[in-house]
């Protein structure tokens, strides 16, 4: 009888071996953020020569890749990314790279369905599978489990370094078709320190906050400089997009506890981690946090659900009508729209 184990060891290739299976033509879909499969991404440049006319999908890529940022790329790897990051930025006005317009929770709904429902190749990230043969796709459930179900070929990066985390995580060895091994440190996204501006901001944005409120927090300094002004709120909860050092630190201070939610009562919830090894330590095996697809932490319908819900994201520009930009400084794209729209509008129900 095959063992969970067996099976593992049967699908185990080496890096090279993995991205020696993609082939001319074909698309890559991979895993966004801290759960990027880097031993896969790095090697992808190295087999240029041989692969052209390809396209690779990446969501706030961390790292910087040959395949993204070596001009000779040109004609090789086209890129299409749901949310910039500085690498991607600085190739943008070299025409090998484009954004993907998107609303979060339908981000891979909407990318999919205009690829007919396939996607050739997924690339993603892992925990070693327990006794039963399950993993943990660990820091990231965005656009991850869609994809790997359009995918025809499922390749995981297995690190002994993610955090198991739980919700709708799981996925059994029998689901892939081949894993690869790389134990690399994982990615630290420390928060920095808040300016004085955006210290001021966010003390006026905390009062707005009530006790029992639920809250979602974005990335940048201003949701991050909130923190620090809510510590005599009681019964806080969290409902978010990415999980922070910052709600960590609620939690420890006994403000958030996830009491008063009328959406999973008592946990934490969001579709992925970024921050410190501080912050994935606090989510390893934590029953009080739970992982969920974008499509379910980001629906709007959803998010409006829930008890006093808060939005706070950060912007980069409001003209004098009110608009606010928050992907673009004039007309260089930034960033992404990431969620900050679907949880806007869903505190808002």
């Amino acid at each position: 009888m095959t063992t969970p184990h067996d099976l593992y060891r049967q699908k185990l290739l080496s890096i090279p071996e993995a991205v020696a299976l993609v082939q001319p033509g074909q698309t890559i879909g991979t895993a966004m953020a801290a759960s990027e499969p880097v031993g896969l991404l790095t090697e992808l440049g190295k087999h240029r020569d041989r692969l052209e006319d390809m396209t690779v999908w990446v969501c706030l890529p961390l790292r910087q890749y040959d395949f993204v940022l070596k001009p000779e790329m040109a004609g090789h790897f086209f890129v299409e990314n749901w949310f910039y990051g500085a690498p991607d930025r600085r190739v943008h006005p070299e025409g090998r790279i484009s954004y993907i317009p998107n609303n979060l929770h339908q981000a891979a709904t909407v990318k999919l369905a205009a690829s007919q429902g396939k996607l050739n190749v997924f690339w993603g990230t892992a925990t070693p599978p327990d006794k039963r043969g399950y993993m943990s796709l660990s820091l990231g459930l965005v656009i991850e489990k869609q994809l790997m179900a359009a995918a025809d070929l499922v390749v995981l990066e297995i690190n002994e370094n993610l955090p198991w985390t739980l919700g709708d995580t799981q996925v059994h060895i029998s689901e892939v078709d081949y894993v690869v091994e790389n134990h690399v440190p994982l990615f630290q996204f420390p928060p920095a320190p808040p300016s004085e501006a955006e210290q001021a901001i966010g003390g006026y944005i905390a009062d707005l906050i009530e006790d029992g409120a639920t809250l979602q927090l974005g990335i940048g300094g201003i949701p991050n400089a909130i923190t620090a002004f809510l510590h005599d709120r009681r019964d806080l909860g969290i409902h978010t997009e990415m999980f922070t050092d910052g709600m960590v630190d609620l939690y420890e201070a006994g403000v958030v506890t996830n009491r008063r939610k009328t959406l999973w009562p008592g946990k934490m919830v969001g579709a992925f981690a970024l921050g410190t090894q501080k912050l994935y330590d606090f989510i390893d095996n934590n029953i009080g946090v739970e992982f969920q697809q974008g499509r379910v932490t980001n629906d709007p319908f959803i998010i409006g659900k829930n008890y006093k819900m808060v939005s706070v994201n950060t912007a980069l520009q409001v003209d004098i009508f009110g608009q606010v930009c928050s992907q673009s400084i004039g007309y260089r794209h930034f960033s992404g729209t990431g969620g900050q729209l679907d949880t806007h509008r869903g505190a808002q129900l």
